[in-house]
């Protein structure tokens, strides 16, 4: 049995962590993990990171690496950051040192609900602000192959995308530096995602 293969869980064992997740904060959580991508397969877990409103993540590549929503060749800027609930990759990884493999760059005990943070809602963390945006964060193959089928189902079931299991994108809209360890505070929806919503 490869490495990887030896922490995949069946659908009940993931079935049963939902109760857990369910009790994530809803106002504020603490920032768990920062991971930056410095290539496709790359992680370098972090201390304290640099969000920028033209890169991301600084160091990180999702401006370089693309997105085949944009005509430009570079990365969608609703796309800047990718999210996801601590408690969620802790059971789907099995072990913290594997959280990185998910691709996300930010890890955080906080809940990711449709309820919670509807897209416009904005985050403050440190001395930055990021905004979350309307794209969703499903589980894909590198998602399945790193931690089975049944992480990708589970993620990807109807509560799973209600509760946002996977992640969020979210937006740099305030620049400034994050730390781990920093409390996240859930802050007022954008008054322009407002009135769309209306």
């Amino acid at each position: 049995m490869d490495e990887e293969r030896r922490y995949n869980l069946s659908r009940e064992e993931l079935e049963r962590g939902l109760d857990g997740m369910r009790l994530s904060p809803k106002d504020g959580g603490i920032l768990e993990m920062i991971v930056r991508r410095p290539d496709e397969d790359g992680r370098e877990e972090l201390e304290e990171g640099e969000l920028s409103l033209e890169f991301g993540l600084v160091g990180d590549n999702w401006k370089t690496r693309g997105s085949s929503r944009t005509n430009d060749g570079f990365g969608h800027p609703d796309m800047q950051l990718n999210i996801m609930n601590s408690r969620a990759i802790d059971l789907i990884a099995g072990s913290r040192d594997r959280w990185p493999l998910a691709g996300d760059q930010l890890y955080i005990d906080l809940d990711l609900s449709d309820e919670n943070l509807p897209p416009g809602t904005r985050l403050r963390i440190g001395d930055a602000e990021i905004e979350i945006t309307e794209i969703p964060h499903n589980g894909c193959k590198k998602f399945a192959k790193r931690f089975g089928v049944e992480a990708v189902k589970f993620v990807n079931s109807p509560e799973g995308k209600r509760m946002h299991l996977r992640g969020v994108n979210a937006k740099v809209v305030v620049p400034g530096k994050i730390r781990r360890g920093d409390w996240v505070e859930k802050g007022r929806e954008s008054s322009v995602r407002k009135t769309a919503r209306k």
